[in-house]
């Protein structure tokens, strides 16, 4: 087992100069290989090769993404997966793994992870994929945010657009977030599978039609506006 020691400065610094990277992985090479290039590029990297240590970790501190491989002795990586998002439901996580089944792909995609890499992989995909993310993080300080009078929880999981909260399904969440997060800018469905069901769903699939009047029926029909032949919107304030 290998657990960074710098996780512990992390209580004594309330402002993070760079972004914060927890990997967890029990393979000691792909961990410092990995390790070795984020801390190139600047970033703030804590490591774990335990899934305990790393939910340890992940629970006790805030990180701007966590790196998560399936396959550790102990916990498997699905379980926590499971039992991180259920303690972080705002935490971003990227599966890395040598699984590369579709059926484990979808299982975490469906479970929360916001993206799914498979082993062996190149570590610039890797970090591009970790900046993409970084790109739509909303600030750890904020517990919800809001555009055309839809606020949504990001914590609970519930949005309100002005007839009381309601409960979302992880998708429904994670589709409303990608779109009041671009409020007032059309969002394409393209991009809309990409950020919330990761690259694994042709871009002729219905599935996001699906899920947008699911959230229409539960927050009112006028809440997300289509812009024909270019996908979705939910206008700014």
């Amino acid at each position: 087992m290998q657990v960074s020691r710098t996780a512990g400065l992390h209580a004594e610094t309330p402002v993070a100069q760079a972004p914060r990277i927890l990997l967890i992985d029990d393979e000691p090479l792909i961990l410092n290989f990995v390790a070795r290039g984020f801390r190139a590029e600047g970033f703030d990297v804590d490591t774990a090769e335990r899934a305990i240590e790393g939910l340890s970790l992940a629970t006790r501190f805030r990180y701007d993404v966590v790196v998560l491989d399936l396959l550790m002795p102990e916990l498997d990586g699905v379980s926590l997966l499971r039992l991180l998002l259920d303690q972080r439901p705002e935490q971003a996580i990227i599966v890395l793994s040598a699984v590369g089944e579709t059926a484990s792909k979808v299982r975490c995609l469906g479970l929360g992870a916001e993206d799914y890499i498979v082993k062996p992989f190149v570590l610039d995909e890797l970090l591009a994929r970790v900046r993409a993310r970084l790109r739509r993080v909303v600030e750890p300080s904020a517990t919800t945010i809001s555009a055309g009078g839809v606020r949504l929880d990001l914590i609970r999981r519930q949005a309100d657009s002005g007839s009381g909260a309601v409960s979302l399904a992880t998708r429904e969440f994670l589709l409303l977030r990608e779109l009041i997060a671009n409020g007032g800018s059309t969002v394409s469905k393209e991009r809309l599978l990409s950020a919330v069901w990761g690259y694994y769903f042709d871009g002729a699939s219905n599935v996001v039609d699906v899920y947008v009047a699911r959230l229409r029926r539960k927050l009112g029909a006028d809440v997300i506006v289509t812009v024909r032949g270019e996908g979705y919107r939910v206008d700014g304030d």
